[in-house]
């Protein structure tokens, strides 16, 4: 769905609106220094809870040799592959550091956005990074360009609700599969029936299905924040009752 902000933007909208592109898109360009030359890459990543980027790098790949002597980078997420006018949708350039990342909840974020890289995460030359953001570049339509700090690019703390993510998605996955499915294709307009949960944060859940050639994803954003394990199912429950009364897609 593509992303848009009104004239009446303040920065907390702003902020809600980066975050949206943080967490809807699985890969960036990545731009690094080389020997003092800017040089970028295509990377796959995800975030945190609170919207940070996570990145799955390989000590072999020049950007990795790159950010180790210099860990400036800069992140360019954008929703331009799914328009016919790439320069006409909303992108985000964040400017920030890369640091090692040990988290293990960290690394299962990764691993549900990228289940692919469970046949590399393990080896010894494949290193996690979180990208601490420091300032963030907003282009969200013609004449509606804003620079946004980092407090404003950081979702609300919710240690409860990411203490028990990998329990409610476990839930879901067994329990409520026919739930997911309804969000996925009454409520996003996507097809397949296969859905499952990959992720829930703050402001949104993630889906992901197979399919021929790769994996589809979609997002689910959350009307109003929502911090603990107790409010998730409430809204949860809610989003489902809400696809079961909506029409099927046609």
């Amino acid at each position: 769905m593509p992303l848009a902000v009104t004239e009446a933007d303040d920065p907390a909208a702003r902020g809600a609106l980066a975050r949206r592109l943080i967490r809807g898109r699985g890969h960036a360009a990545l731009a690094t220094l080389s020997a003092g030359r800017p040089y970028v890459s295509l990377v796959a990543s995800a975030c945190e809870h609170d919207a940070s980027p996570l990145l799955l790098l390989s000590d072999l790949a020049q950007h990795t040799r790159n950010l180790l002597a210099e860990p400036s980078v800069s992140l360019l997420f954008d929703e331009g592959a799914d328009r016919p006018d790439p320069l006409a949708a909303a992108r985000l350039t964040i400017i920030g550091r890369a640091e090692r990342c040990a988290d293990p909840r960290a690394a299962a974020r990764f691993a549900a956005r990228h289940p692919e890289s469970a046949a590399y995460a393990g080896f010894a030359d494949f290193h996690f990074y979180r990208v601490v953001v420091e300032r963030g570049h907003l282009v969200a339509g013609f004449g509606r360009i804003a620079w946004l700090d980092a407090p404003d690019l950081r979702a609300a703390p919710a240690p409860r609700l990411a203490a028990a993510e990998a329990e409610i998605i476990a839930h879901m996955n067994a329990d409520h599969a026919d739930a997911l499915a309804l969000y996925a294709t009454r409520l996003l307009g996507r097809g397949g029936s296969d859905w499952r949960m990959t992720g829930i944060d703050p402001e949104g859940l993630d889906l992901r299905r197979s399919s021929e050639g790769g994996g589809e994803t979609t997002r689910l954003d959350f009307a109003a924040p929502v911090l603990t394990p107790a409010a998730a199912r409430r809204v949860l429950a809610a989003l489902a009752e809400t696809a079961r009364a909506a029409p099927p897609s046609a």
